[in-house]
């Protein structure tokens, strides 16, 4: 059977297969059923949200026709952030939260997240359950709402109030007791989620914020801005002597910064700052940062000198929060600014995590530039080489026994990383070390054995 879901739920092209109107539908319906199948004795309560995509109203309509049509009740909070659904379930409480993003994608992408009632995104045993009604056609019952009439979407009072109960659990309970007075920052709202959140929450805590990319028109969300694209955000940083600028993906689960000389601080740089902090006040559970197989060998080495751990998972935020949770750690994320601290949320806030930073900032009465010292992020390589088949590479003597050699000419000063492609015929291979020459002469050697042993003929 081929997967509707993938590490992040469901993305694909809105208005083509799975973001079809009538597939959208059956995705509301069978996940309102499974859940009513759990619950028994009331209706299901599902609440949803979106980000500024043109495409989200309407997506959103498809699903709450199929979650209502099986007897769930569904309440909308309009444009809001991911995690700020995510918070939504958790608080309400909701039975699920539905999120209608394509995160850091191209406006004509979309895509849907569910969230379970702690706040955790849904369950692969759920999800397998939706791929079957979908994929496989089992739940006949699902067409039959198809035909009913359309309910509008909440009113808009109700999606004001849900959204400030986010906004206050953000200014309230994570910012309380900060005062931003005499900061300045510049805040890249990447056209999304966090436009009309992000602003609003720095300014109430007393920064002077110099909000840029904060006026959607359905289609430029993440176009030439947020923290894909950091340029802007470096120059008006730089221009405006800000103190810091951050920048949002389209769904504000991610932040990256920069600090006033202009130098990117990212997901890596952010995880040493707030993990020092941590340290510093006995808050780092176990002496432990989770992170994944992307994350620089120079977070572990600056790490290491802290007596710190650094336990590395697969890419993606939900197995680096599933560690969190198997370890009872307090702080994980990814190079790309998903940071999870699972006491506060169990979903990457960028909010939350600028929040965190700038009390760091704060609290230590020093600048970002300066609590980044420490932590240098070493060369890397990265070759990829296309494979007509995937064997386990240390099945193959030539690249097992060549790797080996690497890996000891590397010693703990640097770091390979083989592995293939999730969704190519390719393989990957991943060299980071002190010195730039030397790692590039050891990927190639690598990237010519398997050419030569698995390479396509």
């Amino acid at each position: 059977m081929s997967r509707l879901f993938g590490t992040d739920g469901i993305r694909g092209k809105a208005g083509s297969f799975p973001l079809d109107a009538t597939t959208v539908r059956n995705i509301g319906f069978s996940l309102a059923g499974h859940l009513a199948k759990l619950i028994q004795d009331r209706p299901p309560l599902i609440v949803t949200g979106r980000d500024t995509r043109e495409s989200g109203e309407s997506i959103e309509q498809a699903l709450i026709e199929g979650v209502t049509a099986a007897g769930a009740e569904c309440k909308s909070a309009g444009i809001i952030t991911t995690p700020g659904v995510a918070f939504l379930t958790r608080s309400l409480p909701a039975d699920a939260g539905i999120v209608i993003s394509a995160s850091h994608n191209p406006y004509e992408d979309n895509g849907i997240k569910i969230f379970e009632p702690s706040g955790k995104k849904l369950g692969e045993a759920t999800e397998r359950l939706i791929e079957t009604d979908i994929l496989q056609g089992r739940d006949e019952k699902a067409k039959e709402h198809q035909l009913l009439p359309r309910e509008p979407l909440n009113d808009k009072q109700e999606e004001s109030e849900l959204r400030d109960l986010y906004r206050k659990y953000l200014a309230e309970v994570i910012a309380r007791n900060l005062s931003l007075e005499g900061l300045s920052l510049v805040i890249d709202c990447a056209n999304g989620a966090a436009s009309d959140f992000a602003p609003a929450l720095f300014r109430k805590l007393g920064a002077r914020v110099i909000a840029i990319n904060n006026a959607s028109d359905g289609r430029n969300i993440n176009r030439d801005c947020g923290s894909l694209y950091l340029e802007g955000l470096r120059q008006r940083t730089v221009r405006e002597r800000a103190d810091l600028g951050v920048a949002f993906d389209g769904d504000a689960d991610r932040a990256l910064f920069i600090d006033r000389t202009g130098r990117l601080v990212d997901g890596d740089g952010t995880l040493w700052v707030l993990a020092k902090y941590l340290h510093e006040r006995a808050l780092l559970n176990d002496n432990t940062v989770v992170a994944t197989v992307m994350s620089n060998i120079g977070l572990e080495i600056a790490l290491r000198k802290l007596n710190v751990n650094l336990v590395r998972t697969d890419v993606g935020d939900k197995y680096v929060l599933d560690e969190l949770m198997r370890r009872g750690a307090a702080i994980g994320g990814e190079q790309s600014g998903h940071i999870i601290f699972p006491r506060l949320s169990l979903a990457g806030d960028g909010m939350i995590t600028t929040v965190c930073l700038l009390r760091a900032v704060r609290d230590s009465d020093s600048s970002l530039e300066e609590l980044t010292e420490g932590f240098q992020t070493f060369p890397q390589v990265l070759i990829n080489v296309p494979v007509r088949e995937k064997r386990p590479f240390e099945e193959v003597p030539a690249i097992a026994n060549l790797a080996r050699q690497t890996e000891e000419l590397l010693s703990d000063k640097g770091r390979l990383l083989l592995r293939y492609s999730g969704t190519e015929s390719l393989a990957r291979v991943m060299i980071e070390g002190a010195n730039q020459t030397d790692i590039d002469a050891y990927a190639q050697a690598l990237a010519d054995a398997i050419k030569t042993t698995l390479g396509t003929r």
